[in-house]
């Protein structure tokens, strides 16, 4: 309790002491003059030396205290020391300087809101101390290992260590490994021990780099205690028996042994080799032994070889036989003969020594004669050898390899002919032939050789081709037999061309005269008969003509063509090998027609002939109902008394009726009163009808039959003072005439009915 009391006092004190610095630094003016660092004793020192590191600062004030600033201290920028003082100067003390002292270091001095920094200074210290070497065992067996670890304590990471093994007598380096430790001032290598290492050292050296681009700092080798190595087991050893001469037919005996000491924690493994083919071998034993009847071939180089892990200890022997008789020999007639040929083989030994011969083929036994004749049939083909025996020792020859041929059949050639071969596509010959194999075929095509292949059984040879056009082939078979080659027939293969390139065309001009021929020919390019052509106009479904012809194009003709014939025309055709529904189709034509200069000219006659006529009825139309209505006013205003006599006879005018029979009509007089207002607003007429009873004799009837016809007529009554100006008493005189007149010519007929003249009125007032 009273030491937390004398420390809140003293932390007390301080910050007084520190604000009052601060005020008094406010009050009075200051400036940092300089700041340096000193290395005592030098900047440079030896590994394990003693350096302090100094930074003086030189700051002028109005006050006659030293204001209290603080001072920090950077080694490669990395702030490690920070002390407040009013001193001039600080220190930093390092106690046996080590290489990852070396560095940059700077000085910093902060007083109030002013700053400022050293210069910055290279710290080196040179040399590295000598590593310590240790080692996990001091007696190490073959085959076994040897743990080294090599450490400086005084030195932080990283560090790289070199670590040698080394042969005592000979001071050779046997093995040497590096490593990089970047955590550890230590590392831990593994070493093998081999074979025929007896004493064996360690020595280890280690290397720091504190910057790049610097040289490393070097330390001086240090070795370790003595390691003595053990022999695992010995190196291995050949006993052979019989001892001298070795003579075919001794029982032959090599042995192998070896010494294994009582380290080893499993036995090595005893290998005895002849070249390089193992004959024996043993894992669990001393010793391997290889035990055969002697012969020839067992003469050669004998290897024994002891592996146990990384060991391995060779030893070898050469083992030399004496021959007892010469290797047999078989000899035959030929190794290729023709079935029903003689086949001959005969076994012999060089020297001739009476020996037991065994001719074989395979497995068999053939003959147990010297000698061996037969006629040759197919299945005598096989590897014969034979074998000559004098006591125990038996020879092998060398085997022969014989081959009896039988003559091949005739090859017969075919192709699957049930659907027929089309242009482009693939098809399949097959060529057969039955006889030893293997069997050499070879398919033609116009008399060249198109493919060729072998066959180790009786089973066809199939070809693949192409065919563009009709083709012929030919199957050739050979084999070991010497008859010659086998030909076999001929194969005579139709293709079927698909229609190509359809092109419709016409004859002369695609521009027709009317009532000449058209000509429409639809031809192919390429295409095997018989082909149909179908002809097809604009957007016809159905072709309107269709042929079937072994030729290469079609005709369709048109006699006396016509304006119908016009339009848009295209062809299709087809053959066996078309896919397509309506096969291939060929271009669009246009046909035109036109009409021949003569028939111009007589339409155009009749054109205009008609429209003169029609020109001329709609005149004469025209003016007859001109003529109309000019006569009705003059018949309305005509008197209806002067009609009839006194004995009912109609009073006609001879003028008149002399006119009549040159074909004029009343009407048409009527055209030359055109009254002089025509063109002006129709009258405003009061029409009043008369009617007058006219009496006739009808022609048919008796002759004292009379009729009465009442006949109505039209009296018009104009505006009397539009009238006055318009006619005068001369015109109103003709007009009554004219009205009497047209009434005389209705009375010589039968009684009609009355007649109202309303219409024409209506159709004056309308022309008016």
């Amino acid at each position: 309790m009273v030491r937390d009391r004398a420390g809140t006092m003293r932390l007390g004190a301080l910050l007084a002491l520190l604000l009052c610095s601060s005020l008094e630094g406010q009050e009075n003016s200051f400036t940092i003059n300089r700041v340096h660092m000193e290395g005592l004793p030098d900047w440079t020192v030896p590994n394990g030396q003693n350096l302090t590191l100094r930074c003086l600062v030189d700051i002028s004030t109005t006050s006659h205290i030293q204001p209290r600033r603080r001072l920090l201290f950077f080694k490669d920028d990395v702030l490690f020391y920070n002390v407040s003082s009013t001193d001039s100067s600080e220190s930093f003390f390092i106690p046996q300087a080590r290489v990852y002292n070396s560095g940059t270091y700077k000085c910093t001095v902060i007083l109030n809101n002013k700053e400022k920094t050293s210069p910055e200074y290279q710290v080196s210290v040179r040399g590295v101390p000598n590593p310590r070497v240790t080692l996990d065992k001091k007696e190490a067996i073959e085959g076994g290992f040897v743990t080294v670890n090599c450490s400086v304590p005084e030195e932080k990471a990283p560090i790289h260590f070199i670590v040698e093994k080394l042969d005592l007598d000979t001071k050779q380096i046997k093995q040497k490994k590096e490593k990089t430790s970047w955590n550890q001032n230590f590392v831990t290598l593994e070493f093998p021990i081999e074979e025929l290492e007896q004493v064996l050292i360690f020595r280890c050296q280690v290397s720091i780099r504190i910057m790049s681009g610097t040289h490393p700092e070097v330390s001086e080798s240090t070795r370790s205690d003595l390691v003595t190595v053990r022999e695992s087991f010995s190196v291995p050893k050949f006993h052979i028996s019989p001892t001298g001469m070795i003579t075919e037919g001794d029982e032959l005996y090599i042995k192998c042994t070896i010494q294994v000491t009582s380290l080893a924690q499993v036995f090595p493994e005893i290998i005895i080799q002849k070249d390089k083919t193992i004959v024996a071998y043993n894992r669990q034993g001393k010793e391997a032994v290889y035990s055969v009847m002697a012969l020839v071939e067992h003469n050669g180089n004998y290897t024994c070889k002891v592996e146990s892990r990384q060991i391995s200890k060779v030893s070898s022997v050469m083992v030399n036989i004496t021959e007892l008789f010469a290797k047999p020999k078989l000899e035959y007639s030929s190794t290729r003969l023709d079935q029903g040929e003689s086949l001959a083989l005969s076994c012999f030994i060089p020297g001739a020594p009476p020996a037991n011969f065994t001719i074989q083929k395979e497995d068999t036994v053939v003959s147990q004669n010297q000698n061996f004749t037969k006629i040759a049939a197919e299945w005598d083909s096989g590897t014969y050898t034979c074998t000559a025996g004098i006591g125990k020792v038996v020879k092998r020859s060398n085997a022969v390899q014989i081959a009896v041929c039988e003559m091949l059949s005739k090859p017969r050639i075919s192709y699957d002919a049930r659907s027929e071969v089309i242009k482009g596509q693939a098809i399949e010959v097959s060529c057969q032939s039955n006889g030893t194999s293997p069997i050499y075929y070879h398919l033609l095509k116009a008399n060249k050789v198109l493919e060729s292949c072998t066959k180790d059984s009786n089973e066809p040879a199939v070809f693949k081709d192409n065919p563009t056009k009709d083709v012929e082939y030919q199957c050739i078979v050979d084999n070991c037999h010497s008859h010659a080659e086998m030909y076999s027939e001929v194969l005579k293969v139709k293709v079927i061309a698909p229609v190509d390139e359809v092109k419709l065309s016409i004859l002369l001009n695609e521009v027709v005269e009317s009532g000449t021929d058209i000509v429409l020919r639809c031809s192919v390019n390429e295409g095997t008969g018989p082909i149909t052509y179908k002809f097809y106009k604009e957007n016809g479904d159905r072709p309107f003509f269709q042929v079937t012809a072994n030729d290469t194009q079609a005709f369709w003709r048109k006699q006396q063509a016509s304006k119908e014939q016009e339009g848009q025309y295209y062809c299709t055709a087809s053959n066996r090998a078309s896919f397509a529904m309506r096969g291939s189709q060929s271009n669009t034509l246009t046909v035109r027609v036109f009409l021949a200069p003569w028939k111009k000219g007589l339409i155009a006659v009749v054109v205009i002939g008609v429209i003169i006529a029609a020109l001329i009825i709609g005149a004469r139309c025209y003016f007859l109902r001109k003529a109309k209505a000019k006569q009705a006013p003059v018949e309305m205003s005509r008197p209806a008394a002067p009609l009839l006599n006194s004995n009912s006879e109609t009073v006609s005018d001879p003028n008149i009726e002399a006119n009549s029979h040159y074909g004029y009509k009343d009407d048409v007089a009527n055209h030359a009163m055109k009254p002089v207002n025509e063109n002006k607003e129709p009258l405003n007429l009061d029409v009043e009808y008369t009617e007058v009873e006219v009496s006739s004799v009808e022609p048919h009837r008796a002759p004292g039959t009379k009729g009465t016809e009442t006949v109505y007529s039209e009296i018009r009554k104009a505006d009397p003072d539009f009238m006055e100006n318009r006619y005068s008493g001369q015109e109103d005189l003709l007009a009554a005439r004219w009205e009497v007149q047209r009434l005389k010519m209705l009375l010589p007929g039968a009684p009609r009915p009355r007649v109202s003249h309303s219409c024409e009125r209506h159709e004056t007032q309308q022309t008016g």
